[in-house]
């Protein structure tokens, strides 16, 4: 007998131009295969929104974008939350899960240069504002005589920015960009050879109680089966190194006819000893075989 399904959902989100943008497309796919379900949105202020100046290193890292909406599913004032996954740490809150992966966007990194400028075009000694370690760690790899300075806020902010000339660059995801329409603002697509993207970059975790088998049976049919397994082996990669907010970490997953492909760099949190490894296995049928690769992956360069 199927469990009935409920009629009203409280979606939590947070309140940027950004989460809200994808939320609500989210929402639009949700509703459109589940006729006469009605959502309410619940529209969450974390604290990683409220403060705009500090590094994320210094004040909890990017738990502090999740921390809020996953205590409004506890008090059950919300049925699920939609997060960036990115933002989400590699250990969730007990009692949680992601109940669906949807249609990744495209997970590269962005590079939005003054006056079109491209990665190449910067001068040496650039201003290049960007507040991920990772990105850091990148970008320095590929140009060493670059200036990475701190650059946080939502994507108007950051763009503004550059326009008044605090920066000769920034870098951002293309993803946020694209869900915005503010795609053309990119003066350069990074190749992931040079900025390797984030664990789960371009796509989106929608979270829910563990125990809520009613809104597990919404979420299902939402979920790609190959972005979720791509997801799920670079989580893994996360995972297998401790990586929090202090670790400059990226592990990029793809599909490439009948394999899954996975690269992943690690550094200290001063950006030393750069290291990477990669992983070609004939693609997983389930997400435990995907994190089993990701995890290999990972403990191979943490002992390195």
């Amino acid at each position: 007998m199927t469990t009935p399904r409920p009629r009203l959902l409280v979606l939590a989100t947070r309140r940027s131009a950004l989460a809200l943008a994808q939320s609500r497309a989210f929402l639009g796919n949700l509703v459109v295969r589940t006729p006469g379900l009605t959502v309410e949105e619940l529209q969450v202020v974390t604290s990683g929104d409220k403060d705009q100046t500090s590094r994320l290193s210094d004040i909890g890292g990017k738990g502090l974008f999740v921390k809020e909406l996953e205590e409004a599913l506890y008090a059950r004032t919300a049925d699920l939350a939609v997060h960036s996954i990115k933002d989400v740490p590699a250990r969730l809150a007990a009692g949680l899960v992601i109940g669906c992966v949807p249609l990744r966007e495209d997970p590269r990194d962005a590079l939005v240069g003054r006056g079109g400028a491209t990665l190449r075009d910067l001068p040496s000694g650039a201003r290049v504002g960007t507040s991920s370690l990772r990105r850091a760690m990148c970008l320095l790899r590929a140009r060493p005589d670059l200036t990475i300075e701190p650059l946080r806020g939502n994507v108007d902010t950051r763009l503004r920015r550059v326009d008044e000339g605090a920066f000769d660059a920034a870098v951002l995801a293309l993803a946020g960009l694209r869900r915005l329409g503010l795609q053309g603002r990119a003066t350069e697509v990074l190749d992931p050879e040079i900025c390797l993207p984030a664990v789960g970059q371009g796509a989106l975790g929608i979270e829910c109680r563990e125990d809520d088998v009613e809104v597990l049976e919404l979420l299902a049919p939402l979920a790609d089966p190959e972005t979720s397994l791509c997801v799920a082996a670079e989580r893994a990669v996360l995972a297998a190194v401790g990586g929090d907010c202090k670790t400059p970490i990226a592990a990029f997953a793809r599909r490439e006819g009948g394999d899954l492909v996975l690269d992943g760099l690690l550094a200290e949190a001063d950006l030393s000893r750069l290291r990477g490894g990669a992983r070609r296995v004939a693609f997983p049928r389930s997400v435990h075989d995907a994190e089993r690769v990701g995890r290999d992956l990972g403990e191979e360069l943490a002992r390195s």
